[in-house]
């Protein structure tokens, strides 16, 4: 596939992701993070949370791979992905229901300077930002 150029307002979503506490189980065997807040309902009450909450990087990852999908449709790969930053600004809280919690992922090309574009991420829980000066640099 082509590549198709990369230009100021490009962008995909906003995406519905859904979380469930299987996928939290899961992620913590995958990545070794089996802190408990992440799976226990009383873990998470010790610490003044209602429920648990989604592994921030568990977060991270999945706004990533909407990145990664939306950049493949451009006829791009991973290796064109020159950097990633994130501030965590208020937690996943994930209840013991079938359908666990969504969070809504969105992008859009910023800036485009030289050989980098900037894509703003939106990753909001019921319209309030999970992840802060979301952005991620691509070769453009």
């Amino acid at each position: 596939m082509a590549r198709t150029p990369l230009t100021e307002g490009d962008g995909f979503g906003p995406v519905e992701v859904r979380v469930t506490r299987t996928d939290l189980v899961r992620y913590a065997g995958a990545s070794g993070d089996f802190n408990p807040i992440h799976h226990s309902d009383r873990a998470a009450r010790e610490l003044g949370l209602d429920t648990p909450i989604a592994h921030g990087m568990w977060t991270m990852g999945r706004a990533l791979s909407e990145v990664s999908a939306w950049l493949e449709s451009t006829g791009r790969t991973p290796d064109d992905l020159a950097g990633y930053f994130v501030r965590f600004t208020r937690p996943v809280p994930v209840p013991d229901t079938a359908e666990g919690t969504a969070i809504t992922i969105a992008g859009r090309v910023v800036t485009v300077v030289d050989d980098l574009a900037v894509v703003q991420l939106e990753v909001s829980l019921d319209d309030q930002t999970v992840l802060g000066n979301a952005k991620v640099e691509v070769r453009a």
